[in-house]
């Protein structure tokens, strides 16, 4: 008998803020998601100690679902930014640095932890009204009757994740693909409550990227097909294809002995049973004109043979992950049991055919009416296709989210800087009245608006790799990148052509501050202006609802680590 050990008491922790285990992880943990921010962010190679999978990459998703976190306080904050990824799939790590930055800059303020967490949202609450505003400088409405704008935000997805390992000519390509295979889901006929449809990603490694291409409908692998044999299949006499859809097994396996006894009579075989109701479902199935048949799990090889005979083409072991869109596309209803087949589960499609990538063939289900597609995405190896799959579904998302909120902010480190500027405007001008609803003096008001900026900006510097120094103007509030080798340049117009977004050209005697070391100067020209020219073609832009949320998410996490007084963890 194993010798028993005592239970151990919790431990407890007092004010965990202040202890320098905490600061340190927090800090390294900052580095590493900074070094990662942006198209040339550095990328991470992630795996256990013990061998298994590798992941190399840059993206939130990824970085934070695979590290280990063993502090408790960090786990909080990694699990709040990874439920904002799995609700809006961008802004990941805007959200998780803005959040470590904020934590160090409150924590370093002589100014007590319940009046910085009064402060903090009263600022996020000028930040959202600011965002939502018509007078907003920092964001662009998105047309969907014109392609320009969505393409600039499909691009700014792609281009932000270095692992992906993409040129311009891939990368434009992609952005295309992506924009149609989109389109494509949007339904034809809108109704009150119209529900967007899918797009499957269909993976071909070890091909060039300009590959990639997207078609109408469903590919299915299959190797059973001959292609030399032409392929026929039964039509109804308005020439539509009718499918049945069978989500239960047609395998014909014996009943599990654990669901009870089965009396069985002399002579009479349980396998031919199972076969002869398999038989009978296919004689339906023929009396009803259905054209094709389709199981999520197996289909009895016999009831293959019967069904080709009558120009029937069976395709079964599709999975669960398929079930849905082809559901969803042919307006089938999956068929939970073969003893409850009516007219009106099956669904309908206006043609099959093969079609080959690679040396990978498909049976190519095309719809009547276009809400699913297929997205063949091709990539050299499998962790660039890896990293590029993951970076597709977060851009079909950001485009999900868009057509919600038809609105977009701009990227390249402008949105935060220029909210710094605001912030730091409105800091200056608030009444005090203000002061006296927030329980505050103006001075404590002013040191916490100073570190909710410099938090802001620090996720702007978070861009800059080539050492560089890094710009804001004076007048719209946006984000200039000086490249390397130009650090003590006396007009600075002389070595910048455009902001981080691309929205302003240097065609302005602008004024203009060191980002990094000067965080504390107030904008001089008042509250940043709205850019008059806009050169769309060269826009960087982010996803509104997902930066807003990121925004919010890091600034509550923040305050709620701040509002920490005890971890109390169990030691047994």
């Amino acid at each position: 008998m194993s010798r028993l050990e005592a239970k151990k008491p919790p431990l407890f922790i007092s004010e965990p803020l202040t202890r320098d285990t905490l600061s340190q992880s927090l800090s390294l943990l900052s580095g590493i998601l900074k070094s990662c921010y942006g198209p040339a962010g550095r990328l991470k190679h992630l795996h256990n100690g013990v061998g298994g999978y590798v992941c190399t990459t840059s993206q939130s998703s990824a970085i934070l679902g695979h590290l280990s976190v063993s502090h408790p306080v960090l786990r909080v904050l990694m699990a709040s930014v990874q439920n904002h990824i799995s609700r809006f799939s961008d802004c990941g790590l805007f959200t998780a640095i803005l959040c470590c930055s904020l934590i160090e800059n409150f924590k370093s303020l002589n100014v007590a932890s319940c009046t910085v967490i009064k402060i903090s949202k009263h600022l996020l609450s000028l930040c959202m009204d600011y965002l939502k505003s018509e007078a907003c400088g920092c964001r662009v409405s998105v047309d969907f009757s014109s392609v320009e704008t969505l393409l600039c935000l499909v691009r700014s997805v792609l281009t932000s994740k270095p692992a992906c390992m993409l040129n311009n000519p891939e990368v434009d390509h992609l952005t295309m693909l992506i924009l149609k295979a989109f389109m494509f889901t949007i339904p034809c006929c809108v109704e009150t409550n119209a529900v967007l449809g899918k797009c499957v990603i269909v993976p071909v490694k070890g091909r060039r990227v300009v590959d990639s291409t997207v078609l109408p409908g469903l590919l299915i692998e299959t190797a059973e097909i001959q292609l030399a044999e032409p392929l026929t299949i039964k039509r109804t006499c308005s020439n539509m294809i009718k499918i049945a859809l069978f989500s239960v097994s047609m395998s014909g396996d014996l009943f599990n002995p654990e669901e009870g006894t089965i009396t069985v009579h002399h002579g009479i075989s349980l396998e031919m049973s199972e076969l002869n109701q398999l038989l009978n479902v296919g004689k339906q199935l023929i009396n009803d004109e259905v054209g094709l048949v389709v199981c999520q799990k197996v289909i009895h090889p016999s009831l293959k043979q019967y069904l080709k005979e009558n120009h029937v083409i069976t395709m079964d072991r599709v999975g669960l992950s398929l079930m849905e869109p082809m559901s969803r596309m042919t307006g089938s209803k999956p068929i939970a049991s073969i003893h409850s087949l009516t007219p009106g589960c099956y669904g309908s499609l206006k043609d099959v055919c093969i079609e080959s990538f690679a040396s990978k063939h498909f049976v190519h289900l095309i719809p009547n009416d276009t809400v699913v597609c297929s997205l063949i995405l091709c990539n050299r190896n499998e962790t660039a296709w890896d990293e590029l799959k993951r970076i597709c579904e977060t851009a079909e998302h950001v485009l999900q989210l868009t057509i919600k909120e038809p609105l977009a902010l701009l990227g390249g480190g402008c949105t935060e800087t220029h909210l710094a500027s605001y912030i730091r405007h409105k800091s200056y001008s608030l009444s005090t009245s203000s002061f006296k609803e927030i329980v505050c003096s103006q001075t404590q008001y002013q040191l916490v608006a100073d570190g909710f900026c410099r938090s802001l900006e620090s996720v702007a510097c978070s861009l800059n790799r080539d050492d560089g120094e890094i710009l804001t103007d004076m007048f719209y509030g946006h984000c200039w990148f000086v490249p390397s080798g130009f650090s003590s340049v006396s007009n600075w117009s002389d070595v910048v052509s455009k902001c981080g977004c691309g929205i302003n050209g240097n065609t302005e005697n602008l004024n203009w501050r060191l980002l990094q070391g000067q965080f504390g100067c107030p904008i001089a020209q008042g509250c940043p202006k709205e850019p008059s020219v806009k050169f769309a073609d060269f826009l960087t832009l982010d996803c509104f609802a997902a930066k807003c949320n990121g925004l919010q998410v890091a600034l509550e996490t923040a305050n709620l680590i701040l509002d920490l007084s005890y971890v109390i963890e169990d030691q047994n």
